[in-house]
C-alpha cells in the first residue's frame, strides 16, 4: 500500500497525519510556518487524497505499517483525530522511531464505554457508517459540519475544510468504510502508560467530538504527558486558529529540543 507523501523544509523531522476522510490540504495553515524551522513529512491515510488503497489491509496496525513505511526513520508526529491513533500506536509499535508526539483532538478511543463517558456515541458512528453506504459524499459533509461545530469561526473552517477536500483525489469509498470502523472500535487506553517520548495533547475548548472533559481521564493514564485546551476552537483548531495551534507546537517542539 503506496501513500502520497510531500515534503518541506529543513531541519528536525515532522510528521503530520490527518484525520477521516480528509487530505494531506488541511494543513496547509501551518506547513509553511513548521518548514521554516523543521522538515515536514505530511502522509495521506490509506485510500485518503492521492494514497493507494489495499482492502486486504484494513486493520489499525495495516495502516500504521504503511504510515511507518512513508515516514522518516526518526521523527515528532502531530496526528490530527484519527491520524492521533495511528501515531499512538506507531510510538507503542516502534517507540525508536517516534522522538514526540502531538495528538491534536485526538482520543485513545473515540467512543463511549465502560468508565469511557467523554467520547462519542456509538451510535452516532454505527449511523454514520450505515449512512456512507448509502452516500459517502453527504456523509462526508455531514461529518465536516460535526467537526465544527460549536467552533467560534465555524463558518470560515467548514469553507476551508470543504476546499481542501476538493483540492486532492476523492477518498476511496471503502478506505471511509474502514476508517470508520477503526473510529468505531479502536481502544489504546491500555498502551498509553508504555508510550515514553514527550507528548503533548492538544484539545479544542468547544470540540463535541473529542470534549476537553476528557481531559481528566488522559491525565490518570498519561500523567507525564502535557494537555492543553486550545480557547474558541472545535475540532479542526490548525484551520480555525492556526496562529493558537502554531504557538503551542512551537512550544512544545522547541521545549523539547525536536
Amino acid at each position: 500500500m503506496r501513500l502520497f507523501v510531500e515534503t518541506n523544509g529543513a531541519g528536525p523531522e515532522l510528521v503530520l497525519l490527518h484525520g477521516w476522510g480528509m487530505n494531506a490540504a488541511v494543513w496547509s495553515p501551518v506547513v509553511a510556518a513548521l518548514s521554516q524551522a523543521f522538515r515536514v513529512t505530511v502522509i495521506e491515510l490509506p485510500g485518503h487524497g492521492a494514497s493507494g488503497y489495499d482492502v486486504a489491509q484494513s486493520t489499525l496496525d495495516d495502516w500504521v505499517s504503511a504510515c511507518l513505511a512513508a515516514a522518516p526513520a526518526r521523527a515528532v508526529w502531530i496526528g490530527w483525530s484519527l491520524g492521533g491513533q495511528l501515531a499512538q500506536r506507531a510510538a507503542l509499535r516502534e517507540p525508536e522511531r517516534i522522538s514526540g508526539l502531538v495528538m491534536v483532538t485526538a482520543s485513545p478511543r473515540f467512543v463511549t464505554g465502560d468508565g469511557w463517558p467523554h467520547a462519542m456515541a456509538l451510535s452516532t458512528l454505527t449511523q454514520f457508517a450505515r449512512a456512507l453506504r448509502r452516500d459517502h459524499h453527504q456523509t462526508l459533509e455531514r461529518f465536516l459540519s460535526l467537526q465544527v461545530q460549536g467552533d467560534e469561526a465555524a463558518r470560515e473552517t467548514l469553507r476551508l475544510l470543504r476546499q481542501d477536500i476538493a483540492l486532492r483525489p476523492e477518498a476511496d469509498p471503502l478506505a471511509l468504510e474502514h476508517g470508520l470502523e477503526l473510529l468505531r472500535t479502536v481502544d489504546l487506553r491500555a498502551g498509553l502508560a508504555d508510550i515514553r517520548c514527550p507528548t503533548l495533547w492538544l484539545f479544542g475548548e468547544r470540540d463535541t467530538l473529542v470534549p476537553v472533559d476528557l481531559c481528566d481521564e488522559l491525565e490518570r493514564l498519561m500523567p507525564a504527558a502535557e494537555i492543553l485546551i486550545l480557547q474558541g476552537c472545535a475540532h479542526a483548531p490548525f484551520l480555525s486558529h492556526p496562529r493558537q495551534c502554531l504557538r503551542a507546537l512551537h512550544h512544545f517542539l522547541e521545549s523539547n529540543h525536536a
